[in-house]
């Protein structure tokens, strides 16, 4: 018997067995319950964990098998996403959703558009989560209500083989509902301020945390300049946070993503605790700038003196009271940072680069397995990234460092379109299109993401329609850009009655009401012309 089935004869015999039940239909409310699979946003917590660390595993025995996501900002723009990847793809394995605390201030703070700085309502994190998993849920349900009216005619018809086959696509059938990793920035405070946010975040459904290193109220966005970076105790106090969070809430198999900004992080606000020469405070405080001092007549008054490497270390005191770290000294940083993550619970990696480049990535990551072999890294495809610039340049270093004549091109400027034709430009092309795939291999990159891409595509599309529609093109503006686009492409909301739940409605009207329900979904219902 199948699940649906399954359903049905369960149901059949509650209604059996509550007088006056004679109302209800079984199979009415098996569909109901087969539309609404999960029923709290634990329910989504733990079930997308465990499909996140199958999908890690998966990864540590092919590389080949990494996993993406694209940020939304909006319910209706995840739903959209992950309607368009089951059409395409037929699956929605290894294809997550991102949230982006960028996006968060930017597009859903009270406050309206902010930098990227942690000043919008934490609150407005969770309910984004909450927000994207109500969409998706619906997508179920809409999904799910075509089959059951397939089902129905394909059973009016007496076409069994059909009703058969509609049957299968029931019992298999995939959820919109996927992993998703969110930002929950710097922890939005202090330890105690992240433990609370965090079970905010997991009870909305998130499964995976990220956090970064840098100062909770002086947090920047990572492409930024101006970051500040904690030391590792207060890093990892705020792990322990999420993990506590997770372990509480009974997602014992929770994610927890450690960003390091230490490569672009030329500051800290404060000097670690060190109990004795070479422990982690010692460390950190290792890669301060100033000068060695041999006695009391080199301090000045306010100065700050500290013992490490053996010595006395006046640090570079700025006029803001921030500490500089040494120049240079980026990328051994983010490989302690990372190193530290992993021996003290987080689970996946996440450097902030400043450009796309995967030998500088691998450089990283080779170090880090050098002492942590199975790290792994969740990676930002940042649309902060020049990609056309930087991997033309790349194309351009590797051709004049093999002896490649490159007098055609200007280094400097190689975005033009000039050059679009061009062999270089080509290859650079191709290099960014085989990017995650390489990164994955060479560099260690379990998850490829782009933080904020969908805030682009609202705006050019939004740029598009507009220079249309209110020019010379007027309504043929919108018909020839949109309309008939999404007709020939097969796109789910061409008919947008159906997507916001209309049917969805008129089925149940139907099921509460029987022949008296009023129904929408008419004859001279407009969207019969789709």
């Amino acid at each position: 018997m199948s699940a649906y089935h399954d359903h049905i004869k369960e149901l059949e015999n509650v209604c059996a067995n509550n007088q006056g039940w004679n109302a209800i239909s079984p199979e009415y409310a098996a569909r109901m319950r087969l539309q609404n699979r999960f029923h709290t946003g634990l329910d989504i917590a733990k079930y997308t964990a465990k499909i996140m660390r199958e999908d890690m595993a998966a990864y540590d025995a092919d590389s080949s098998q990494y996993t993406q996501s694209l940020g939304c900002w909006h319910g209706f723009v995840g739903q959209q996403k992950l309607i368009a990847i089951k059409k395409h793809f037929g699956t929605t394995k290894r294809k997550y959703l991102y949230l982006s605390g960028w996006m968060i201030a930017a597009l859903r703070s009270e406050f309206g558009p902010l930098p990227d700085q942690s000043m919008h309502e934490k609150t407005a994190v969770p309910a984004l989560i909450a927000e994207l998993y109500t969409f998706l849920k619906q997508a179920d349900a809409r999904e799910l209500a075509g089959l059951f009216h397939e089902l129905d005619a394909a059973k009016a018809a007496g076409d069994a083989a059909k009703a058969a086959a509609v049957q299968s696509k029931i019992d298999n059938f995939e959820t919109h509902v996927v992993p998703i990793i969110a930002d929950i920035d710097a922890g939005f405070g202090n330890e105690e301020a992240t433990y609370l946010l965090a079970k905010k975040m997991i009870e909305a459904g998130a499964c995976a945390i990220q956090i970064e290193n840098q100062v909770s109220d002086e947090k920047q966005c990572g492409h930024q300049d101006g970051k500040v970076t904690v030391p590792h105790a207060d890093f990892l106090a705020k792990i322990n946070a999420v993990r506590y969070a997770f372990l509480e809430l009974g997602v014992d198999d929770g994610i927890i993503v450690a960003r390091t900004d230490s490569l672009g992080a030329g500051l800290t606000k404060q000097i670690a605790v060190t109990n004795e020469p070479g422990d982690l405070g010692d460390k950190y405080n290792s890669f301060l700038d100033g000068d060695y001092i041999t006695s009391a007549d080199d301090i000045a008054n306010g100065d700050v003196v500290v013992k490490a490497n053996g010595k006395l270390l006046k640090p570079k005191r700025l006029a803001s009271g921030l500490f500089q770290f040494k120049q240079g000294s980026g990328v051994d940083r983010v490989v302690l940072d990372c190193i530290t993550s992993l021996q003290n619970g987080a689970d996946l990696l996440w450097i902030e680069t400043e450009k796309p480049h995967i030998g500088q990535i691998k450089e990283m990551v080779d170090r880090i397995r050098e002492v942590v072999p199975g790290a792994k890294l969740v990676y930002n495809n940042s649309p902060s990234f020049n990609w056309t610039l930087n991997f033309r340049q790349q194309v351009f270093d590797a051709w004049q460092a093999a002896g490649k004549d490159v007098s055609a091109y200007v280094r400097a400027g190689l975005m033009s379109a000039e050059y679009d034709a061009t062999e270089l430009a080509l290859e650079a092309d191709n290099r960014i299109r085989t990017f995650q795939a390489d990164a994955a291999r060479e560099a260690g990159i379990f998850h490829h993401l782009i933080t904020l891409p969908t805030y682009h595509t609202a705006a050019l599309s939004t740029d598009n329609l507009a220079k249309e529609y209110f020019g010379a093109a007027g309504m043929l503006g919108y018909v020839e850009g949109v309309q008939r686009k999404e007709i020939r492409q097969g796109i789910a909301c061409v008919k947008h009655q159906n997507m916001s739940g209309s049917d969805i409605g008129d089925d149940h009207k139907e099921y509460f009401s029987g022949e008296a329900a009023l129904k929408a979904g008419g004859a001279h219902n407009t969207m019969n012309q789709f």
